[in-house]
């Protein structure tokens, strides 16, 4: 394998597939890229077992072959090469070691048989649609924040993606819960979405595909089984294995009767909870909010540090006191793009609605605490 490359193209690409790498690895395969030249193109795979992204760039493949290279370190090398050079990258006879050179610098990295390098098997995906960009953006953003980091609860690490339906219309929906708070998103349903099973996508998953969608063109292939899941743009491929688990009734949480009613504008809200919120108590972060007619109240006290109040004008006439864990609540608050935030609110032991007055497609709930 000899090939010649851009810095900037490569650089671009590693960045990319590395941060699947996990720094410690007992298996050490798992620590390198697989790298393979062929037709003009070099194509970078790195794998954790259960996630593995293919991105391919072009380059001058002066002779094709394959091998693979520790991810991190090779990442590290092409960082801290000259911007504008061209990197030559060449894989001794025995493939044993490749030779990394650009201008008067060179490297030599030990590399380990492809033989080694798991692949996951991608079976058949029967279910494939394709969604804009932007819109697999909303739904990640919308959500990811309320996905649980508890691992007994292993079911709620991810977002449940499934097709539903909301008076009468088919929609696609996104729903993530920790248990303290739900997010619930959704978007019309994409031609050849129908017949989806609901499927967990993993917190890594979700996590790595958000960067990459930055950059993405305007549509995304998506392929989906019971057990695995693909996505697929520009010269990316990110296929992840699914989280095998029953995802909660959500339906039963999202309260219907909640008739206290108040609008509120999400900047001057979520504003005063920040700054009231420095002086709860560390653990809860709790804030109390007071609803008297046109005028809400939010309070913090703790024992350490004092008290702290701010008054705001609200849109309403309801009556009552309610607490809340200050930081889940600006996590929704600062989801909210529109003029006005709209909380539904029940009794002070009842969970919470929280929507945007100009985007009906996302939909927040949230447990109160006691203050």
């Amino acid at each position: 394998m000899k090939l010649s490359i851009d810095r900037a193209a490569l650089l671009r690409s590693l960045n990319h597939v590395q941060s699947v790498v996990e720094r410690r690895n007992t298996i050490p395969i798992l620590s390198n890229v697989l790298l393979k030249a062929e037709d003009g193109m070099l194509t970078l795979s790195t794998t954790d077992m259960d996630l593995e992204i293919n991105e391919s760039v072009a380059a001058k493949v002066n002779a094709k072959g394959s091998t693979t290279a520790p991810a991190h370190t090779l990442h590290d090398i092409v960082r801290k090469l000259p911007d504008g050079s061209d990197v030559e990258l060449n894989l001794n006879k025995e493939g044993t070691q490749m030779t990394v050179k650009a201008g008067r610098s060179q490297f030599k990295l030990s590399c380990l048989p492809t033989a080694d390098f798991p692949a996951i098997s991608s079976g058949d995906l029967p279910t494939r649609f394709s969604i804009p960009a932007a819109d697999l953006r909303a739904l990640i953003d919308r959500t990811k924040f309320a996905m649980s980091t508890e691992e007994t609860r292993y079911y709620l690490n991810g977002i449940y993606l499934h097709a539903a339906e909301n008076s009468g219309v088919k929609v696609l929906r996104a729903v993530a819960t920790d248990g303290h708070r739900l997010a619930r998103f959704e978007m019309p349903l994409p031609d050849g979405a129908g017949a989806m099973p609901g499927v967990i996508i993993p917190r890594k998953t979700i996590g790595e595909l958000r960067k990459l969608i930055d950059e993405a063109a305007d549509t995304i292939e998506i392929s989906l089984s019971e057990s695995k899941i693909r996505y697929a743009f520009d010269h990316v491929v990110l296929t992840s294995k699914l989280i095998d688990g029953t995802f909660p009734d959500y339906m039963r949480v999202i309260p219907q009767g909640n008739n206290k009613i108040v609008e509120v504008d999400p900047k001057i809200f979520t504003g005063a909870i920040d700054r009231v919120s420095t002086i709860s108590d560390g653990k809860s972060r709790a804030v109390k909010i007071t609803l008297n007619g046109k005028q809400m109240t939010i309070s913090a006290s703790s024992p350490e540090s004092g008290s702290a109040t701010e008054e705001l004008e609200v849109n309403g006439d309801s009556e009552i006191e309610i607490g809340f864990n200050a930081k889940y609540l600006l996590d929704i608050t600062s989801q909210i793009e529109g003029e006005g935030c709209r909380l539904s609110l029940a009794d002070p032991a009842s969970p919470t609605i929280i929507q945007d007055n100009s985007d009906p497609s996302a939909l927040y709930v949230l447990m109160p605490l006691r203050v």
